[in-house]
This record gives C-alpha cells, structure tokens and sequence, in this order.
C-alpha cells in the first residue's frame, strides 16, 4: 500500500533487529544500510527506513498485509521474541470484517506494529 516509510528510533540497534526479527515472515531483508539509516523490504516491495534519533518518536501504528494467516502466527511469535511486546495475539477481528486475521506488537520505541490478513482460513 506503501512505497515507503521512514521514521526515527531511539535505539538504532535493537530497532534493527527487532525488524528483522519480527517481518522476516514476509521475506523482509535489509536492501541498503547508510550513515542515514536502513532500508527494509521484501523482494523490491515497500520499504521500511529506520534513522537513530534523539528525538522522541511520536506514536505510530504500521500494518502490514501478510499474504496467509500463517504469516500472521510467525510474526507475532517473532516479534516477541525480538523484544516486542504482546498488544494483541493472532486471531481474527470480526468488528474490522469477517476475515480480518491480525497481530499486534509494541517495538523498542512504544509503536503499535500489526500484522493483517485480510483471506479467510484456507
């Protein structure tokens, strides 16, 4: 839905990895890294730009759509295991629609990161 997006991060490091961690269900992976920041992005879609920054992020909510409701289930795992923080586990959200499939994970900087598939069950 993006072409890309660019925000600032306290911690550069645990960012990074955290963002590694948590979309490597979609086959994200760092396609340039400069004294600017990095770039994120899954086979030349979108791009994530992260830069280090000592001011304070304001609030921030990214979804990004994941093909299959597994890929939902592996990020919200991952993510946690990155350091996020739960803000919603898989499951489906029937007040968005019938097949909203989505999860939620705070990052080291107190964003709201979501996972959404919009398929039903396969």
């Amino acid at each position: 839905m993006f072409d890309h997006v660019k925000f600032g991060v306290r911690d550069f490091a645990a960012s990074k990895a955290f963002y590694l961690k948590a979309l490597e269900p979609l086959g994200v992976a760092v396609i340039a890294e400069r004294p600017l920041g990095i770039e994120f992005s899954p086979k030349g879609k979108a791009s994530l730009c992260l830069y280090q920054t000592e001011e304070k992020p304001a609030h921030l909510h990214l979804a990004f759509t994941a093909e299959t409701r597994q890929q939902v289930d592996a990020f919200y795992q991952a993510a946690l295991e990155a350091g996020g923080k739960d803000n919603g586990g898989p499951g489906v959200r029937p007040h968005y629609h019938a097949n909203y499939y989505a999860a939620f994970a705070i990052d080291p900087d107190g964003h709201n990161i979501e996972m959404v598939c919009h398929e039903p069950d396969a």
